[in-house]
C-alpha cells in the first residue's frame, strides 16, 4: 500500500493518533510520546500493570506506520540468538544460511523485557544503539526506521531481571500507562465484543525517515540549551541522587523536545517542550541513594523539583 501524501506534519501525525485511537482507548498524549521517540530516532520503555492495553497500543502504532512489526515474548529461557537470529545449515545446498531473528523489523515489541536474563536483554543493546546486530562475527545492518518498544510490569518483581542502568539509558523515553479514566474505561466496556475498525496506514517508512531528518533541523536557541543543562545539573546536585543525568540524557531531552516541536508544527523549541518531555526522558536515568526511598522520594519527584525550581531565563 502506498503512503498518503505527507502534507503538513501536524496533520500527518494527527492521522496516526486517529488510527491508533480506533483500537486503543486512552489519552492522545500517550501516542504523542511514541511519536516523539520515533521522530527522535529513539526507543520507548512502556510500564504498566497487566491489562492496560500496552501491547494493543504498540501493535496499533506499528500498523499506523505501515511498518514491519515483530513481537518478542521475553521469557527466562529466551536466548540471544532467538532475538538476533543464527546461521542454519541448508541440507539441500550443504551451506549455512542466515535465519534472521525478529529484531529485523521496523518496529519491535519486546514484551515483558524484564522476564529474560541480562545476557538476553543485552542482545538488543547493539541493535538499539548502533542500528545493527552481530551474528557469528558478521555485522548486519537493520533497515531504518528501527524502533524498540519494550514493556514491563513495574509491580511484580518475582522471577524478573531488572534492566541494568546501561540498558535503561538506551531508551529515550520511559512511559507509564496507568489505569484509564472512568469515561475511557466505560468505553472499553461498551465497545467490548464489537468488531473494531481496522487500523489504516497513515505514514510509510520513507515518510518517517524524512520526518526524522527534519527533526534534527529544528532550531533550539542558546537559552533553551542552557535551560536543559540547568535541569540536568539540578539532578546532579540533588542531595538524594547518587548518579545524576548524564550528557547523553541532556542530548536525549534536546532531541525529544525538537521532535515535540515538530509534532506541534514548529521549527523551533519552546520551554514547554522541554518541561513536557523531561518527566519521560530523565527519571529512568537517575540513581538515588537508599535513604531516598525511605523518605518517599523517587526519581520522578526529583525531576518534578528540577522543573519547579529551575527558571527559564531569556537572554
Amino acid at each position: 500500500m502506498e503512503a498518503r501524501p505527507l502534507g503538513d506534519v501536524p496533520a500527518a501525525l494527527h492521522a496516526i493518533t486517529r488510527e491508533v485511537g480506533k483500537v486503543f482507548i486512552g489519552p492522545p498524549e500517550t501516542v504523542e510520546v511514541l511519536l516523539v521517540a520515533l521522530l527522535a530516532s529513539g526507543h520507548v520503555l512502556v510500564e504498566g500493570v497487566p491489562g492496560v492495553a500496552k501491547t494493543t497500543l504498540v501493535k496499533a502504532f506499528a500498523a499506523a506506520l505501515g511498518s514491519s512489526f515483530r513481537r518478542i515474548q521475553f521469557t527466562p529461557d529466551l536466548l540471544p540468538q532467538d532475538i538476533t537470529g543464527t546461521h542454519v545449515l541448508d541440507l539441500k545446498t550443504n551451506e549455512f544460511q542466515l535465519h534472521k531473528g525478529p529484531v529485523f523489523a521496523h518496529v519491535v515489541l519486546a514484551d515483558e523485557i524484564n522476564r529474560a536474563p541480562a545476557k538476553t536483554q543485552s542482545a538488543l543493546l547493539e541493535a538499539m544503539q548502533e542500528g545493527q546486530v552481530t551474528i557469528d562475527g558478521d555485522t548486519h545492518a537493520l533497515l531504518p526506521p528501527f524502533m524498540v518498544l519494550a514493556t514491563q510490569n513495574p509491580i511484580e518483581h518475582e522471577g524478573t531481571y531488572p534492566l541494568p542502568e546501561a540498558q535503561l539509558d538506551r531508551f529515550l523515553c520511559r512511559m507509564r500507562v496507568g489505569y484509564p479514566p472512568e469515561a475511557d474505561e466505560r468505553r472499553v466496556l461498551q465497545t467490548h465484543g464489537r468488531s473494531a475498525e481496522p487500523v489504516s496506514q497513515a505514514l510509510g517508512p520513507a515518510d518517517v525517515i524524512r520526518l526524522q531528518a527534519r527533526t534534527t533541523e529544528v532550531h533550539a536557541e542558546d537559552d533553551l540549551l542552557d535551560y536543559i543543562l540547568e535541569l540536568v545539573r539540578f539532578t546532579r546536585r540533588h542531595g538524594r541522587v547518587a548518579l545524576g543525568a548524564s550528557p547523553r540524557a541532556a542530548l536525549a531531552l534536546l532531541m525529544a523536545s525538537k521532535a515535540r516541536a515538530l509534532c506541534r508544527g514548529r521549527d523551533y523549541v519552546l520551554p514547554d517542550d522541554v518541561r513536557a518531555l523531561a518527566p519521560h526522558v530523565l527519571p529512568h536515568r537517575l540513581l538515588l541513594h537508599p535513604e531516598a526511598e525511605l523518605e518517599g522520594i523517587d526519581t520522578h519527584a526529583v525531576v518534578a523539583q528540577a522543573i519547579e525550581r529551575t527558571p527559564w531565563v531569556r537572554r
